[in-house]
């Protein structure tokens, strides 16, 4: 049985606000052009393109792992385009969670520690009722001593899953977070970001070339050209294959 804890607070601002943005590379290469995009609060949301199509530099700008050219991003109402790297590390570590393909988790570290080590680099101490709920929802309580190479890979991705989730970040990045994993353990790490939304009020945007895996989310946007050329409500893996054939995946 889960252990009762307190939803983050919940907000009137979107989670995420993308207005008129814009990747311009040197060379002139144009990753980004002119997205807007809107993500509210308790939202999944899966991104998805063919290769090139500009979903991660959309995620890395959203994110706050690059800047953009022009335009505006909002964060939980703050607008981050234009911060300095300092500012958005520290807006990363307090408002942003990720889950990457690579578990990135640190060697040296035992399970519970990579779990809080968001919070121990912004100074904080861990929850330690949510810390136990995070553990008991990835199924990991046995397995907190235990260092990274000690666990299945999909171990690992529920680990980083529970990293992610332990600052009460205002939106978690998953980017392709199943591509390394076997077809069972991509869908217990689904099924966990889609119970974060679904029970724990979590904002999540997933990144991928799955179908399969977008078709978890309650919205799919698919890019093309460093634009949103198509928005699906409840995507279903069938239609999101569809979409991606015409854009010449696969």
């Amino acid at each position: 049985m889960s252990v009762a804890v307190e939803r983050p607070a919940v907000t009137t601002a979107p989670a995420i606000a993308l207005s008129g943005v814009s990747k311009v590379h040197p060379g002139g290469v144009r990753a980004l052009d002119d997205v807007s995009l809107t993500v509210d609060a308790g939202a999944f949301l899966a991104v998805m393109g063919p290769s090139g199509s500009g979903k991660s530099t959309l995620m890395h700008c959203a994110a706050g792992l690059d800047s953009p050219s022009t335009g505006s991003i909002r964060i939980d109402g703050q607008e981050i385009a234009g911060l300095d790297e300092t500012r958005r590390t520290e807006l990363r570590r307090r408002r942003i969670g990720f889950v990457f393909q690579a578990y990135n988790l640190v060697p040296s570290l035992s399970v519970a520690d990579n779990i809080t080590l968001p919070l121990r680099l912004a100074g904080q101490a861990p929850d330690q009722t949510w810390l136990a709920e995070l553990v008991e929802r990835v199924g990991l309580a046995g397995r907190l001593a235990h260092r990274p190479a000690e666990l299945s890979g999909g171990q690992q991705q529920r680990a980083a899953v529970a990293r992610a989730l332990v600052a009460r970040p205002a939106v978690v990045f998953a980017d392709e977070p199943t591509g390394a994993l076997d077809l069972r353990s991509a869908r217990e790490v689904l099924a966990l970001l889609r119970e974060s939304v679904d029970e724990l009020g979590q904002t999540v945007v997933l990144v991928t070339h799955y179908p399969a895996a977008a078709a978890h989310a309650d919205r799919a946007v698919v890019m093309a050209d460093g634009r949103v050329v198509d928005t699906l409500g409840s995507p279903t893996a069938a239609d999101l294959a569809v979409r991606l054939v015409a854009l010449g995946e696969g």
